[in-house]
């Protein structure tokens, strides 16, 4: 991986970087020479991974405030930006409400992910071959946008708000595409079901299903593969969705353009309309 400016090391930022697939990457690509910033809001595993190659900036990517000054510090501190790998996620079994006034899963799975996209477009287009390799469920059919509360104020699950929110990201690639201008390729990735996260928040019974379930899961380091071979040779269209392993066509129906179009428009508006934290 390399730049414009001809320099050795790539920069690669990872945001929920600190566990899972995250950390997995982010230390694959500090063993490759890539410079590697790590956003996330844990500082003692942030601090624990930082050192070398790799640095840490603690954020709440929940909070769109902290996801914008953390945008703007980048682009100040970084020319460049080759890659930006998107994993930050984490399931909230009740509903809970920023200070901003969002819904949590929406703004940590989706609104920080839609801001880093296109908030970082001018030091990728500085790169050579810039990519966006977006993790989430991008092949999964199930769950749905619910345009007229995408808040969930009424009928929130843990399962809705995770599935609604992939289902907002499936799209976000493909707005993108359509309205950033920019040359970074974007990539939609699902790795399946990998041995990777913090189960913590859940409840037991539910924690207690996800082990055994783990047992017939990827092993992080065979989930992360594909995500190194996207850095070193980004493909060729503008987006690209891998469902494990399976490229899907611009027709999957979750990835339909007026939709993206819709949720683009609806999205500028919501983050307009957020109440700023005290």
């Amino acid at each position: 991986m390399s730049n414009d400016k001809g320099d050795e090391m790539g920069v690669v930022v990872v945001s929920g970087g600190t566990n899972g697939m995250g950390r997995a990457l982010a230390l694959g690509r500090a063993e490759r020479g890539d410079r590697v910033l790590v956003l996330g809001r844990s500082r003692e595993r942030g601090e624990a991974l930082a050192g070398g190659s790799i640095a840490f900036l603690p954020v709440d990517l929940s909070s769109m405030a902290e996801t914008r000054q953390v945008i703007e510090h980048i682009l100040t501190e970084y020319e460049v930006v080759d890659a930006l790998a998107l994993f930050a996620n984490a399931v909230a079994p009740r509903r809970i409400v920023t200070a901003e006034g969002l819904e949590r899963t929406f703004a940590l799975y989706y609104l920080s992910r839609y801001l880093l996209s296109f908030g970082l477009r001018p030091a990728l287009d500085r790169a050579t071959a810039p990519v966006i390799v977006n993790v989430a469920g991008v092949g999964v059919t199930k769950g749905r946008l619910h345009w007229a509360d995408l808040q969930l104020a009424s009928g929130y699950s843990a399962i809705a708000a995770q599935l609604q929110a992939g289902r907002a990201i499936d799209l976000l690639g493909v707005g993108f595409g359509q309205r950033s201008g920019s040359r970074a390729r974007y990539v939609l990735y699902h790795p399946g079901f990998t041995r990777s996260g913090d189960r913590s928040p859940l409840p037991l019974v539910v924690r207690g299903l996800l082990a055994v379930a783990a047992v017939a899961a990827r092993p992080v380091a065979d989930a992360v593969a594909p995500i190194h071979q996207f850095l070193d040779a980004p493909p060729a269209a503008p987006v690209t969705a891998i469902d494990r392993g399976k490229l899907l066509p611009p027709s999957f129906p979750t990835l339909d353009p007026r939709d993206a179009e819709r949720l683009m428009d609806l999205t500028e508006k919501l983050l307009n309309e957020a109440s700023p934290c005290p």
